[in-house]
């Protein structure tokens, strides 16, 4: 059978700009403010390639936003102030390095919260100015689409499943800015669905760890939930009628502690469902794309990172589905899946071994999809004054 859409060759290499690759030793200071942790990490990344993570720092924001049952921008941006200047401080001190010893600060610029993101964009700028090193603006997104390298080398190509609070894609990842998108959430991301369904329960934020835990002792059966776009020939996902879904049946149960088991195991068993239906019809155009550049690898690599991987049953189900179709499951670690620090300090030296780097006036970015020449001509979501999501 024949799949549809025919997948293009990667448009976007014109987003790096061509300089003379690094070739020495480079330690990198990474910070993250684009949601709602404030991180600060150091890498060594090595003339061979080889990666050293020498401290990783993470404030988590969790008691500020508890109360209103998740992220309040405002108030993020306000705790991303307060500590930034600490957790830089740390990571360096833990690092057991000194400023002077930084080859460059890579920074994420976005997509995200726009407060926090200017936090710690002009964070970046200013150690960057008053230390006379370069600075990198890194898409937080290809921080996730790198982190399995922080625990074990992942060469490309592969495929990536990025699905976290915001976004839900699939791309093909092809080199350090070269992604091609195969297909994203119409509408709300995993992420969102999990936090919203949390909150029409009552079990708290954050809430993709409370569903987990409340599904261990749930029946994944118990209710029938829509599985949008199921066994459809595209790898598009939509979760916001799965939102409602979950909201109704609520609605309907009598609110006991073992609906809400119930509730959250067949809403948990849901998402793995689509994802691993929605993930095997991009292996299926992955396999395609690979085949007709001759680039065909076996076993080959699939990826999944953000938020979301770090619930133990979407690992599960995806590593059932790359057994079945000759992919090999490449993960970060739990502690890399949720925002930090470290995966923007390995972007950052990624991308300053190709001789990128950004000047001064770079701008925050509420909106950056990793495939901008996907996104800008077939948006899949989000387009608006501020640009497409994906």
């Amino acid at each position: 059978m024949t799949l549809t859409p025919q997948i293009p060759p990667p448009r976007n290499q014109h987003d790096i700009a061509r300089f003379e690759p690094t070739t020495q030793d480079a330690v990198i200071l990474g910070i993250e403010s684009s949601c709602d942790e404030t991180a600060a990490a150091v890498l060594r990344r090595t003339k061979t390639g080889a990666i050293h993570l020498l401290s990783s720092i993470i404030a988590s924001q969790d008691k500020h936003h508890r109360p209103f049952g998740g992220v309040v921008p405002e108030i993020a941006a306000r705790a991303h102030l307060s500590v930034i200047e600490t957790i830089i401080e740390r990571a360096v001190t833990e690092a057991k390095i000194e400023y002077s010893d930084l080859s460059a600060i890579a920074a994420t610029s976005g997509p995200g919260l726009i407060g926090g993101v200017i936090t710690g964009l002009l964070s970046a700028k200013g150690l960057a100015l008053s230390l006379n090193i370069p600075l990198i603006a890194v898409n937080h997104l290809e921080g996730h689409a790198l982190s399995p390298n922080l625990s074990a080398p992942c060469p490309f190509p592969y495929l990536l499943l990025l699905v976290s609070g915001g976004h839900t894609q699939l791309l093909s990842v092809s080199g350090i800015g070269q992604y091609t998108k195969l297909g994203s959430t119409v509408d709300d991301a995993a992420g969102e669905a999990f936090d919203k369904s949390a909150k029409v329960m009552g079990l708290g934020f954050p809430g993709g760890p409370k569903i987990e835990q409340m599904a261990k002792s749930g029946r994944p059966d118990a209710f029938d939930l829509p599985r949008p776009f199921y066994k459809k020939e595209h790898a598009n996902f939509s979760f916001s009628g799965l939102k409602t879904a979950v909201a109704r049946a609520y609605e309907r149960s009598d609110k006991s502690d073992t609906a809400r088991a119930d509730l959250s195991a067949s809403f948990q068993q849901t998402i793995c469902d689509v994802l691993k239906d929605r993930t095997k019809t991009a292996m299926h155009l992955f396999k395609q794309q690979l085949n007709s550049t001759e680039s065909e690898i076996a076993p080959y690599r699939f990826v999944v990172a953000g938020g979301v991987a770090a619930n133990k049953a979407i690992r599960e189900a995806l590593d059932q589905l790359c057994q079945e179709e000759g992919f090999n499951l490449m993960a970060p670690p739990l502690k890399f899946c949720t925002d930090n620090a470290a995966m923007i300090a390995l972007a950052g030296a990624e991308r300053l071994a190709l001789g990128h780097t950004d000047s001064l006036d770079v701008k925050a970015r509420p909106r950056w999809p990793l495939d901008t020449f996907a996104a800008h001509n077939n948006p899949s979501s989000g387009s608006g004054k501020n640009g497409p999501k994906s």
